[in-house]
């Protein structure tokens, strides 16, 4: 069994002034393997105070030094790969090879890739009549979500670092070791005292309190859209700064020209990828109605390269996180039955021979209209709506026709067509095809799906204020 029972606070590990724990339970066993403590408000105030307290050196800390040590933090976060690859398997579930080729390696390009935007980027800019100075906004509460436990939590952290800008980290309570292990990385390469402070709870304890901090300055959160609404609110009493990446219902509009087969595989691997568990996901494939039958035939022939099962024995799926999380993925599969969609493949229950572990079947409905429920909301699992077009314009505007606006897909040939489409997709990142990521370029969302934008630059910039001064002297 893991036991982290203490929180890391101004460069120590500390024991929690309460005494309540929670077990970590590893999705594939339904067993408990670990347990962390369960802070307390006490403790939040206790790491908010060690950040303020380091915030005046740390903003001013050369920018060379700063790209030093995310360097550092980069190269001894790959000393632990094969630490952090096994902590993702167990907590999360991810297959082996997800674990390092997603997430692992996910969390390794947020450091160097900060370190790289670090060494260009301008925090003094001078214009006819007035010069901009860029600074670190102040402490920054860092509120992760459980399914990509390095992506999200390394991004914002990077990016803070980079900044000039201490934090307090909570991470989800179903995954929280891989937070640890980047807590022994900060402490090894010798993060300041304060910079780095981590608090382990839950979200009506710790993630309140971040949000509704009088002495937090900015507060970053990634996961549901309600609980992004509740943060926002409480932000608002102190008129503090925040982000959001929130839920997504994104669409992949395939092109009349595409490899049907190809496309097929490429909608299908959007709902497998970490067990559908993506809010950036594909979730609803438009097709052309010409296309219906060949695809439909396609899904069921590309399917068996889908394999779910034991994370350690080369399976692209893994368990979904949680019984909770199951449970609701379980009942949009009834739902969609229920609104008249077809179910295609999959459905309700857990695949033949995997009765222990949260494990669900990749599930493809098609004669899905985009009034559907299973249309409309995150379902967070592998589920995947077949919507047909008839026209590149109706294509576009079903595509957009949703609350949300964090991802767009176009898979095709004809390279206006692509761009049409890519154009008119309203959200904050569209993909054309199989390209590949990157981690320079901004990410996040249009309308429910957030506020702001992470990695790169622009991830830096979230952390920063903008002074405008008059009449600065020449030097």
């Amino acid at each position: 069994m893991k036991r982290y029972l203490k929180h890391y606070i101004n460069g120590e590990w500390v024991e929690s002034t309460g005494s309540e724990t929670t077990e970590v339970i590893n999705p594939a066993t339904e067993e408990a393997f670990g347990e962390i403590s369960l802070g307390t408000k006490e403790d939040l105030d206790k790491a908010v105070q060690a950040a303020r307290d380091a915030f005046p050196h740390f903003s001013q800390m050369p920018k060379e030094e700063r790209v030093k040590m995310l360097e550092d933090i980069a190269e001894e976060y790959n000393n632990r790969k094969d630490d952090i690859i096994d902590t993702i398997t167990e907590e999360l579930g991810s297959p082996v090879e997800v674990s390092e080729k997603v997430h692992f390696m996910m969390g390794y390009n947020h450091f160097a890739q900060a370190a790289e935007s670090l060494k260009s980027f301008s925090f003094v800019e001078e214009y006819e009549g007035h010069t901009r100075m860029k600074e670190a906004s102040g402490v920054s509460g860092l509120i992760t979500p459980w399914n990509f436990p390095t992506n999200q939590t390394s991004t914002k952290i990077a990016s803070a670092f980079a900044a000039g800008s201490p934090v307090v980290l909570k991470p989800a309570e179903q995954t929280p070791f891989a937070a640890f292990i980047l807590t022994e990385i900060f402490d090894k390469v010798g993060v300041p005292k304060g910079v780095f402070n981590l608090v382990n709870g839950t979200g009506e304890v710790i993630g309140d309190g971040i949000s509704s901090h009088k002495d937090i300055d900015f507060v970053s959160f990634t996961g549901s859209g309600a609980t992004g609404e509740k943060i926002m609110k409480n932000a608002a009493e102190n008129i503090t700064n925040i982000a959001l990446e929130l839920g997504g219902k994104s669409p992949l509009i395939v092109l009349d020209d595409a490899d049907v087969k190809d496309a097929a595989r490429t909608a299908l691997t959007h709902i497998t990828n970490n067990t559908g568990q993506v809010c950036s996901a594909a979730t609803r494939t438009l097709i052309p109605s010409s296309m219906k039958d060949e695809f439909e035939q396609a899904i069921k022939d590309v399917l068996p390269e889908f394999k779910v099962g034991d994370p350690h024995e080369g399976n692209h799926m893994g368990p979904i996180v949680s019984q909770k999380q199951w449970d609701t993925v379980q009942s949009y599969m009834e739902k969609g039955t229920e609104e008249g969609a077809t179910l295609l493949v999959g459905g309700p229950g857990k695949p033949e021979g995997l009765e222990q572990g949260y494990y669900a079947k990749p599930t493809v409905f098609t004669d899905v209209d985009n009034g559907m429920v299973i249309a409309r909301e995150e379902i967070f699992g592998p589920v995947m709506c077949v919507l047909t077009y008839d026209s590149l314009d109706e294509a576009i505007e079903i595509a957009n026709d949703t609350e949300y606006g964090l991802a767009g897909y176009v898979y095709g040939k004809d390279k206006e067509k692509l761009r049409k489409a890519s154009a008119g997709i309203r959200a904050g990142r569209v993909k054309v095809n199989d390209t590949k990521a990157d981690f320079a370029a901004p990410f996040g969302g249009y309308k429910h799906s957030g506020i702001g934008r992470e990695w790169g630059d622009h991830g830096i910039e979230e952390y920063l204020e903008v002074k405008t001064i008059l009449g600065y002297p020449e030097k």
